[in-house]
């Protein structure tokens, strides 16, 4: 069975006789009381990774988001959602909605429109709190954060990033020779950013395949985050066997980060060339979830249903904006070049097995 399935990017697995031992999985003390054993280290080096000032460490995403914006709201702020977001990232911004802040959204990967939001807003004077995923996987795009920091640094806000696609992935200084950059530090490396305005939340169950979430930022912010975080006192820190696990990951990621980096660019690149040559397209530019165009008069269950029988497992979603289902296939590292030729030659024969009349039609755009 071949499996585009997995969104274990760099195709890191972490088997348990690579990792440090360790003892006991838990102190059974919440984080506010006492860090986890090896938490301080691994933070550490992820702030050299992330290029920030401070950093900490959270279960996951939803522990993160869940008290990052409660902790914002002890200023007067407002939330502005780039209409792309996460869900998880909006549960969060949910929670302080309930109790009164007030929130907006703007169109996607639009700073014109948040613009326009924030001078319309000028008037009720509160911080704004711009929050946006660094990276689209539907698109490969990432989100205009230069744009959006120059918008809240002018009027005293924040930008909140989701960068949990990106991390392990994107890096700084990219080039013909590394496609995605180098490092995997996520979305402000690719964008050369750093700022005391700037919040980066991201998981590392992705690109470093750890589901464990770190919070990035100013050492001021991570202070009151870290000081007021229910979660933190509240719910169980990080495993230590994540917390092993994870300094697993950004070893291999100083050793062969570049080559997995290069090794998964040319996998989607193949992808991609190989669709085109038998007359298919797929968005998602470089990034490794690959979403097929739709194929005229065969819808995407079926044709999902087909590639399953056949010993190909894809992804059967929808799209954010509701559309009619898809499917995207998630590219690793670990795939190898026959993989991918295999499994598009069987997209090539299911096509080919329509009427003539029903033969493929495929939209272009990304």
């Amino acid at each position: 069975m071949l499996d585009f399935t997995s969104a274990l990017y760099l195709g890191l697995r972490h088997p348990s006789e690579t990792l440090r031992p360790w003892a006991q999985l838990t102190t059974g003390r919440p984080a506010a009381l006492q860090v986890p054993p090896g938490a301080e280290s691994l933070t550490e080096s992820l702030v050299r990774l992330l290029r920030c000032e401070g950093a900490t460490l959270g279960t996951s995403t939803l522990h993160i988001f869940w008290d990052v914006f409660k902790v914002l709201a002890t200023e007067p702020i407002a939330i502005y959602m780039d209409a792309g977001i996460y869900p998880i990232a909006r549960w969060g911004i949910e929670r302080v909605s309930a109790q009164g802040v007030p929130t907006a959204n703007f169109q996607r990967h639009d700073p014109a429109a948040l613009a326009d939001l924030l001078r319309r807003h000028r008037r009720f004077n509160r911080r704004p709190v711009v929050v946006t995923d660094g990276l689209c996987p539907a698109t490969g795009r990432t989100a205009p954060v230069v744009e959006y920091l120059n918008l809240v640094r002018a009027r005293g806000g924040y930008l909140v990033i989701d960068d949990t696609q990106a991390l392990g992935i994107l890096g700084h200084h990219p080039g013909s020779a590394t496609p995605y950059g180098r490092g995997g530090g996520g979305t402000p490396a690719w964008h050369d950013i750093q700022a005391p305005e700037l919040l980066v939340g991201s998981s590392l169950a992705k690109g470093f395949g750890v589901p464990l979430a770190v919070l990035a930022g100013s050492q001021r912010i991570i202070a009151r985050f870290e000081h007021n975080s229910a979660t933190r006192m509240h719910c169980s820190p990080p495993s230590v066997a994540l917390i092993h696990a994870a300094e697993h990951a950004l070893k291999i990621n100083e050793s062969r980060g570049e080559h997995l980096r290069l090794r998964l660019a040319q996998l989607v690149q193949r992808f991609r060339e190989r669709l085109q040559e038998v007359g298919l397209a797929a968005s998602g530019g470089l990034f490794p979830v690959q979403t097929l165009q739709p194929i005229a008069a065969m819808d995407a269950a079926r044709l999902h249903s087909v590639l399953q029988g056949a010993g190909v497992e894809t992804v059967l979603h929808h799209r954010r904006n509701g559309c009619a289902a898809c499917i995207s296939f998630l590219l690793t590292a670990s795939h190898r070049p026959e993989d991918i030729d295999r499994a598009v030659a069987l997209l090539a024969h299911i096509v080919a097995q329509q009427p003539p009349r029903q033969r493929i039609k495929v939209g272009h755009h990304e």
